[in-house]
């Protein structure tokens, strides 16, 4: 999978089935569109290209408006995005960049600049509720009579249901944020699981007997707390662990977002490698405690209780 940032040069750009969105989860619904594009740019002998932002456009306005709790919490860093993408049949990425210039683009100038000349579009399909342009004053109507002047077609895809629920980014946030996982999995249609490369931390872990791997989360997560995981990519199958995510306020306070897992009976220097962590149940919120001794209690008693779900799980599988 070809991955640019920003609009393809002209040597670059190709003929394309082509969707556009932030595609934060990449979760069941985003599945169905883009097994759709996929099949359209193979029935028209086309590259299959999805068109992302970042940062995501409410994440951009709330910054300009000096208000961060109206930007909306991540459920994946831009790695495990591209790596969903690109699981899902996708040839090309355009991440673009998206700031003030492109925000005040009017809906024909994001069709001629942006769809037309940049991305060379011949199909495309989009969400029914679809909107583009400044002040999103362009609509699915106004779309589909610009692929008739411009020669694209355009698809709508309705919205799709787990049951009753309307699969959505929104409502795979509010699942992990009430450490749901078994919702969270049915709308994503797998575990839900953060993905980086184990960076040098403060080595606080290991004074207090429970060393950690540490991944770095670049935006909001939507999610936090202490919960009870297992680690893909140290060995052949995944390892027991125990991990918080969150600002760690006990011992800093400079509001970094960090993931700190402890793997249970593992020692191995692991920096720079890629790991992807995969959350099973939360056990509690983060808190901040008095002293280092108070929290090294906390942190045994957490241990302990992801131990005992893992030997209970061991033996439920006898």
């Amino acid at each position: 999978m070809k991955v640019f940032r920003g609009l393809p040069n002209a040597a670059a750009r190709a003929p394309c089935a082509l969707t556009i969105g932030n595609f934060d989860g990449v979760h069941l619904g985003h599945q169905a569109l883009l097994a759709r594009v996929r099949a359209a740019a193979t029935g028209l002998g086309l590259e299959a290209a999805v068109m992302t932002f970042e940062p995501h456009p409410r994440e951009f306005f709330a910054h300009k408006a000096g208000d961060l709790s109206r930007a909306p919490a991540r459920i994946a860093n831009l790695r495990d995005k591209l790596q969903s993408l690109s699981d899902n049949g996708i040839d090309r990425v355009i991440v673009e960049h998206f700031s003030a210039p492109f925000a005040a683009l009017t809906p024909q100038e994001f069709t001629e600049k942006v769809l037309v000349e940049g991305l060379h579009v011949k199909w495309l399909m989009v969400g029914d509720d679809f909107c583009y342009g400044a002040r999103r004053a362009g609509n699915v109507q106004m779309l589909l009579e610009a692929g008739k002047q411009y020669g694209f077609h355009v698809e709508t895809l309705p919205t799709v249901m787990n049951g009753s629920t309307r699969i959505s980014s929104s409502a795979v946030r509010a699942a992990l944020n009430e450490g749901d996982f078994p919702h969270a999995e049915a709308l994503l249609g797998h575990p839900y699981a953060i993905s980086g490369h184990v960076i040098h931390g403060q080595k606080l872990g290991r004074t207090l007997g429970f060393p950690t791997l540490n991944l770095r989360v670049p935006h909001r997560p939507a999610l936090s707390g202490i919960f009870i995981v297992q680690v893909h990519g140290l060995a052949e199958q995944p390892l027991p662990a125990v991990a918080s995510l969150g600002v760690r306020p006990t011992v800093d306070d400079s509001g970094r977002v960090l993931l700190e897992v402890h793997v249970f009976e593992f020692d191995q220097g692991c920096y720079g490698k890629q790991v992807r962590v995969e959350f099973l149940e939360k056990i509690r919120d983060e808190e901040k405690y008095v002293d280092l001794p108070t929290l090294t209690a906390a942190i045994h008693r957490d241990a302990d209780i992801a131990r005992a779900f893992f030997a209970k799980r061991a033996t439920d599988r006898i």
